[in-house]
C-alpha cells in the first residue's frame, strides 16, 4: 500500500505593511497636513474602512485623535464613505467604494495617500469628512414627484415596460456618494444632477412635473457654484455605480423640452 504525503496545513491569510499617508485637519480653520503611519502585518483581507479602524485603535491606545472619516453602511449602498485614496476618487478599483475596498489590491510596503474630496462644494468638516448637504439640496429643489395621487394605485395600474424600468433603475442607483463632484476639474454635479433626472423622467409617474424639475434642480445646481461639465468624463469612470455620462446629454435637453 502506497503512503499518502502529509496534508500541509491551510495557508493563513495574506498579510502586508502599509504607511498611510492621512490628510489631518482638526477644522475647516485649521491649517492642515499630511501625517504618515505605519500598519504592520495587516490582513490583506481587510477593507480600508477596516484598516483605518485598527489605526484608530492604535492611536487611541496611544493617547492620540483617531482619524475622522464617514461611514455607515459598509456595503457600497447607503454613499456616506468617500475619499481619495492616491488621488483617485474610491481608489483604484473601479465600481467601487471605498468600503469595498480591500488591502489586497495594493503591494505590500506600498504607501497610501488619503485626502478629502477636494471641492468647494464640499467644505471640510475633519481630516477626511466633508459637508455634502448640498447634495440634499439639490434633491429639494427637485428631485421628486409632488402630484398628488391619493392613495396608492393599484400596482399594474400604470404600465412600464421592462427597457424603460431598466433604464431608470439603472440611474436609481446613484448614491449620492459626491465621487463625480470631487473629480470633475469643475467641481460640476451633473451627472449626480443628470441620474436623479434621468430616474424620475424616465417613469410615466414623473412625466407631469418633467420640464419643471429639470429646470429647477439645473438652476440649484448653478446656484450652489457648482462647475459645468468639463466633457472628461472621470465622473463616469469613478462612479461606484458606472452611471453613465451619456446622461448628461440626456439632461441638457430635458430643460429644452
Amino acid at each position: 500500500m502506497t503512503s499518502q504525503p502529509p496534508v500541509s496545513p491551510a495557508a493563513g491569510p495574506r498579510r502586508l505593511s502599509l504607511s498611510l499617508r492621512i490628510w489631518r485637519q482638526d477644522s475647516p480653520e485649521a491649517a492642515g497636513a499630511f501625517h504618515t503611519y505605519r500598519l504592520e502585518r495587516v490582513s490583506a483581507d481587510l477593507s480600508l474602512l477596516e484598516a483605518l479602524d485598527q489605526l484608530n485603535e492604535q492611536l487611541i491606545a496611544a493617547g492620540e485623535r483617531p482619524v475622522h472619516f464617514e461611514h455607515d453602511c459598509r456595503e457600497g449602498i447607503c454613499g456616506s464613505c468617500g475619499f481619495l485614496v492616491n488621488g483617485q476618487a474610491h481608489g483604484p478599483q473601479t465600481a467601487t467604494t471605498v468600503c469595498q475596498l480591500y488591502l489586497r489590491q495594493f503591494r505590500d510596503g506600498a504607501t497610501l495617500t488619503l485626502e478629502p474630496w477636494r471641492a468647494r462644494a464640499f467644505p471640510l468638516i475633519q481630516d477626511l469628512a466633508v459637508e455634502r448637504a448640498v447634495l440634499d439640496r439639490l434633491l429639494i429643489a427637485g428631485g421628486y414627484c409632488s402630484v398628488s395621487t391619493g392613495q396608492a394605485p393599484e400596482a399594474n395600474a400604470i404600465l412600464v415596460g421592462q427597457e424603460q424600468a431598466r433604464s431608470a433603475f439603472d440611474t436609481a442607483t446613484c448614491i449620492g456618494c459626491g465621487a463625480c463632484v470631487a473629480s470633475c476639474r469643475n467641481a460640476s454635479a451633473s451627472l449626480f444632477v443628470a441620474a436623479k433626472l434621468a430616474h424620475l423622467g424616465q417613469l410615466p409617474q414623473g412625466q407631469p412635473e418633467r420640464t419643471r424639475r429639470a429646470q429647477a434642480m439645473q438652476g440649484q445646481m448653478a446656484a450652489e457654484g457648482f462647475g459645468g461639465c468639463s466633457s472628461n468624463l472621470e465622473c463616469e469612470a469613478v462612479c461606484p455605480q458606472e452611471i453613465s455620462a451619456d446622461w448628461i446629454s440626456w439632461m441638457r435637453r430635458e430643460s429644452r423640452r
